[in-house]
């Protein structure tokens, strides 16, 4: 499975590309303290939709930021589905930590996009039965 990083103020963040047929998983994690805080879904053509989770503190995680980000820029390249886990926790983040965050993601995205476009997904196309066929 490939995997990107990007560091910038003081932390780092990885995002691990796994092709399943012609779908995708990408997983974002980064900081002191990498999690899963969210799940963004899309297709080629819909809207990304996006689960966020609890953190340990009852309040809901913020990585949407990230995966919806990171959604919107491969989203052109998509060939199936796409389901990207964001967890980045960075101790007593500073400003300078969040704003670095979303140049952070258009990077991993770079990376990801770049390996895509040299390594084209290869999978055989599934068979489903006709209509008007059952299975035997």
């Amino acid at each position: 499975m490939p995997t990107f990083t990007t560091t910038q103020a003081g932390y780092q963040m990885t995002a691990t590309l796994q092709v399943i047929g012609f779908d995708w998983l990408i997983v974002v994690t980064g900081g002191s303290n990498p999690h899963i805080g969210d799940v963004t879904t899309l297709t080629a053509t819909g809207q990304p939709q996006t689960v966020k989770f609890p953190s340990h503190d009852g309040r809901f995680h913020k990585d949407n930021f990230i995966s919806e980000r990171l959604a919107h820029q491969v989203q052109p390249y998509l060939t199936g589905s796409c389901t990207i886990t964001a967890g980045i926790h960075v101790n007593q983040i500073t400003k300078a930590q969040i704003a670095a965050a979303a140049p952070m993601t258009t990077e991993l995205g770079n990376q990801l996009i770049a390996w895509i476009k040299a390594h084209p997904t290869q999978a055989a196309q599934p068979e489903y039965y006709q209509k008007n066929e059952q299975p035997k």
